[in-house]
């Protein structure tokens, strides 16, 4: 019996195929093999055709059936990951009107800082846990204000893995945890967001039916299967945001546990046993996959733009040329906690939503000619990509998140060593390091959907964790103290 999960991203669409007994990945595939195209037509917009999302996820497929040699019928739920806060918008036949509007396009920017300015900051934060900001909602009044003749044509708005599910199954479905991260779920009283809704002009009858996170979300249909050679009638089982599925994948479910990545940018997940929100608005909140009226499991996103963006920065112009990063880390580690008094701000990627928006770039302090030389630089740069994590990570404990454990995948930021050890003596909390992908997880994830797994305990049994590096608290001090002095810096960098 097997379990397929599908990651839909911007870059690329992936398949993975696990064995639901053993719990290991027998084959995976990702198409398109080079970065998949966006559209930008205007300066800030960024569009993909979602019917490219189905090509993919067809070669994707075939390519794991045939490597696998699993037989169509032995393929027990599919789960579904997909990239957040997109559009599509299909009329009553199910055709794509207009092509996607992802993530990343900020056009509607306007519309929800007017959204929150109207409506109020602290109805938009009590209720929708966010700004209405540049989410799915706002996209859609875009639309319906710069595209009228294609608005009064939808049937139905979409996230993408909603579109790839009604692919599959033909059914318009969706969830909480999806319509939270579209800014249409109001959590004081756990319905849609009339108030907003209402504001925007929308019609409740554009919003498709609401289904749990887990639980038969529709059937592979006789057309989805003779176009991905399945078998029909294969239920689908689950589907989350990317974020909740990385989450998902490291077995991150109750308050206290953090999912954490760092790669160019650097992005913390905290789950909250409460319903709260940061009143600067400095994180983004949705429902967790096992978020529930019962059971309040909210996800806190934190992302930070100058993450390991930096790291490679300073491999290419500070580093000895042609160092690799193992030796670069190894340089580092020539230097001692604190870097001999050199604290390194690493937001030069772009302005923070952790600090307000702000764009206060990258900046070196405490840099003396004749004591540093590039270990210090680069123990510096690393300390303080930490240190903006452990920032963010304060931010959720004043949320009323206790961190005491930070799930993350063996890649990026996280294979050094200095960095792993740096996050975990300053945060205090342990760090255990996994092997899995977000496809992988949406394949386990449709296995607790249709009962194979009676939990997430069960269904993540067999992760396989790689290391686990606890809290050096002899050296708590130390950590501290560099991380007050890199803060006194970004404080004053903060006024200026």
């Amino acid at each position: 019996m097997y379990l397929l999960g599908y990651d839909i991203g911007s870059s690329s669409v992936k398949a993975s195929l696990v064995n639901a007994d053993t719990g290991k990945c027998i084959s995976s595939a990702f198409f398109p093999k080079k970065e998949a195209a966006i559209m930008a037509v205007h300066s800030g917009w960024a569009e993909q055709d979602p019917q490219n999302w189905w090509e993919n996820l067809k070669l994707s497929t075939r390519s794991v059936m045939v490597e696998s040699g699993v037989k169509a019928d032995e393929i027990a739920a599919v789960g579904i990951s997909y990239q957040m806060h997109g559009l599509v918008c299909v009329d009553k036949n199910k055709e794509v009107l207009r092509p996607a509007i992802i993530w990343c396009d900020s056009r509607a920017v306007p519309y929800g800082q007017k959204a929150f300015e109207v409506l109020g900051e602290e109805l938009c934060l009590s209720h929708l846990l966010n700004s209405p900001g540049n989410f799915t909602a706002s996209k859609l009044a875009w639309i319906k204000a710069n595209e009228p003749a294609i608005y009064e044509k939808i049937y139905k708005i979409m996230l993408p893995g909603d579109y790839i599910g009604m692919k599959l199954t033909g059914d318009t479905c969706t969830t909480v945890s999806g319509l939270s991260e579209g800014m249409f779920w109001d959590f004081r009283t756990n319905e849609l967001a009339g108030f907003l809704l209402e504001y925007y002009g929308f019609d409740s009858s554009l919003i498709a039916d609401i289904k749990p996170t887990f639980a038969e979300q529709g059937r592979v249909n006789a057309w989805a299967a003779s176009e991905l050679g399945l078998k029909e009638g294969i239920p689908v089982t689950y589907r989350a945001g990317d974020q909740p599925n990385n989450a998902l994948s490291l077995n991150v479910f109750n308050p206290g546990e953090i999912a954490s990545t760092a790669g160019t940018s650097g992005v913390v997940y905290g789950v909250n046993g409460e319903v709260n929100y940061d009143p600067k608005s400095r994180v983004n909140t949705f429902a967790h996959v096992n978020h529930s009226a019962e059971q309040t499991r909210l996800g806190v996103l934190l992302c930070i733009n100058g993450t390991g963006i930096l790291n490679s920065w300073v491999k290419q112009n500070v580093a000895p040329e042609g160092i690799s990063y193992n030796d670069m880390n190894t340089l580092a580690s020539q230097a001692s906690i604190g870097s001999g008094g050199i604290s390194v701000l690493p937001f030069g990627n772009g302005a923070e939503r952790m600090l307000e928006n702000k764009e206060i770039g990258c900046s070196i302090h405490g840099l003396n000619f004749n004591q540093h030389g590039k270990q210090h630089v680069i123990r510096a740069a690393q300390e303080g990509i930490v240190f903006s994590f452990k920032y963010g990570i304060d931010i959720m404990e004043q949320m009323g998140i206790p961190v005491q454990k930070i799930h993350a995948g063996h890649a990026n930021m996280f294979l050094s060593p200095l960095f792993r050890e740096t996050l975990a003596g300053v945060t205090g909390a342990v760090i255990e390091l996994y092997d899995t992908d977000g496809s992988v997880g949406a394949a386990k994830g449709a296995g607790i959907g249709a009962g194979i797994y009676k939990d997430n305990n069960e269904a993540f049994a067999t992760l396989e964790k790689l290391e686990i590096i606890e809290p050096d608290v002899i050296k708590r001090e130390e950590y501290n103290d560099a991380y007050m002095r890199w803060k006194a810096c970004l404080d004053a960098a903060m006024v200026r």
